[in-house]
């Protein structure tokens, strides 16, 4: 096999992110494959404004947000049996993964 895995993992915490990142590479690097990573992204933040009182202080307001934290791994397999011990791999809750 010459193709390479992307993966993609997205958190909402940045502690969960880095712990899910060294489990992976933990476990990898114990079939020598090479890998390339964890590439930190720029964080996506998505703001939200919310009136306090709807009636009389239009101005009153509150600002909420979100931070997306994101990191990217590259792997080169030798074989399909990499692709079992990703699987395998307990990951702390809130964490999306997105193999390619």
């Amino acid at each position: 096999m010459k193709k390479k895995i992307r993966i993609k993992l997205e958190s909402f915490n940045s502690e969960f992110l880095n712990i899910a990142c060294y489990k992976i590479i933990e476990k990898v690097k114990l079939s020598k494959v090479k890998i390339i990573g964890p590439i930190f992204l720029p964080t996506k933040k998505r703001i939200y404004c919310v009136l306090r009182s709807p009636h009389v202080n239009k101005d009153a307001r509150e600002h909420f947000e979100i931070k997306i934290y994101t990191r990217i791994l590259y792997i080169y397999p030798k074989t399909i049996d990499i692709l079992k011990t990703l699987i395998n791999i307990k990951l702390p809750s809130g964490i999306t993964i997105r193999m390619e």
